[in-house]
């Protein structure tokens, strides 16, 4: 019996050897030559152009923002959750300077027919439109004087999380 055992065992480890060994990759025959230049494309990155993200665990990618002042600024928001925007829908609203964060969350939270924006608007700077998942939207504008300003997602309940701050120097 312990003999048998041995020759199964060999003869099982002997396969084990053949199927993982033997195996050659192919190596690429030839060569090619990649044609080098000097030259060299500028890339300009502007601070002003803005890619934030949305998800469904309400959550933006950033908490700060930084602009510069005096030019065109351009806020992207990608909603990269999976739930309606009835559900767990997202927008970014930038709030002028001093207006309190809670009360104008709750205002908004009362304001479903325009989208979460009170209809006087008279306390934001500058908002998207509300989005769902796999959704964007952007919403360009003249960046206001430097300082900081608060920026946050209106949807009801939503502001108490995902907020952050605006600052244009």
């Amino acid at each position: 019996m312990k003999k048998a055992k041995r020759v199964i065992g060999a003869i099982f480890f002997g396969l084990l050897l053949v199927g993982c060994g033997g195996k050659e990759e192919k190596k690429k025959e030839g060569f090619s030559y990649e044609k080098k230049t000097d030259e060299v494309k500028e890339v300009k990155s502007n601070p002003n152009d803005v890619v934030i993200t949305g998800n469904d665990a309400m959550q933006f990618s950033k908490k700060e923002i930084r602009v510069k002042a005096g030019e065109k600024v351009k806020i992207t928001l990608k909603h990269i959750g999976k739930m309606d925007k009835n559900v767990m829908g997202h927008n970014f609203v930038l709030l002028k300077k001093g207006v309190s964060l809670t009360a104008f969350g709750n205002k908004a939270a009362t304001a479903k027919s325009t989208q979460y924006i009170p209809d006087d608007a008279e306390d934001v700077i500058a908002h998207t439109a509300l989005v769902g998942g796999g959704e964007t939207t952007v919403v360009e504008f003249d960046a206001p004087e430097p300082g900081t300003y608060d920026f946050l997602c209106s949807f009801p309940g939503h502001y108490a999380i995902m907020k952050g701050k605006f600052i244009i120097e």
